[in-house]
């Protein structure tokens, strides 16, 4: 059992830690230090909540249903080119770290639910190949699989949201907000287009 656990653990960290939109935000929201808590929890709970629908068997149902990943392919891909010129627009008049400023929490849950389920790749990853992976290990092991892809989802989520408060001081320069929103908006960018082509 604890073979499968680990197993689970070591491939959902694969999968999560890869750079992508919904990492970029979390990292984005913990170095400001705004809602982090909520934006952990949203990523942190629906990675489980998919993991354990791709173990109970739903999966093979979104395999024979091509069409609902298109559409949420194409959404996904406007999204992201949206977020893009969000953060291009941020890198032109680039600010300090501002601590406690004026973000709504209703925003920022709508973004991480946006990030997370209008991405495609959240569903391969975590229902169709952790699903698929994860019922390779019997009746039984499945499910201590995808309890290690879980606890896997778990910590990653809270190290880059929390662990992003110690680089704060660091960033509370302009220039370095202008840096990291450019190569945030080319991170949105890669996955739009890599989602189109995919």
């Amino acid at each position: 059992m604890f073979d499968s656990y680990l197993t689970g653990a070591l491939t959902g960290l694969g999968l999560i830690v890869a750079i992508g939109a919904q990492n970029a935000y979390v990292l984005r929201q913990g170095i400001h230090r705004q809602h982090v808590g909520v934006v952990v929890a949203i990523c942190a709970l629906s990675d489980a909540l998919l993991i354990v629908l791709g173990v109970a068997g739903v999966g093979a149902l979104i395999a024979d249903h091509p069409t609902a990943l298109t559409v949420t392919k194409w959404l996904g891909a406007g999204y992201l080119v949206w977020f893009a010129i969000k953060s291009f627009r941020a890198a032109l008049h680039p600010q300090g770290l501002e601590l406690g400023g004026p973000v709504k929490r209703s925003g920022v849950i709508a973004t991480t639910l946006a990030l997370t389920y209008l991405n495609p790749h959240v569903y391969l990853d975590t229902v169709l190949m952790l699903g698929n992976i994860a019922n390779q290990h019997g009746l039984d092991g499945r499910w201590w699989f995808a309890a290690g892809a879980v606890t896997a989802s778990l910590v990653w989520f809270s190290a880059l949201g929390f662990g992003a408060r110690a680089v704060a001081p660091w960033v509370a320069r302009p220039s370095v907000w202008r840096v990291l929103d450019v190569i945030i908006g080319f991170t949105m960018l890669l996955v739009a287009t890599l989602l189109v082509l995919s």
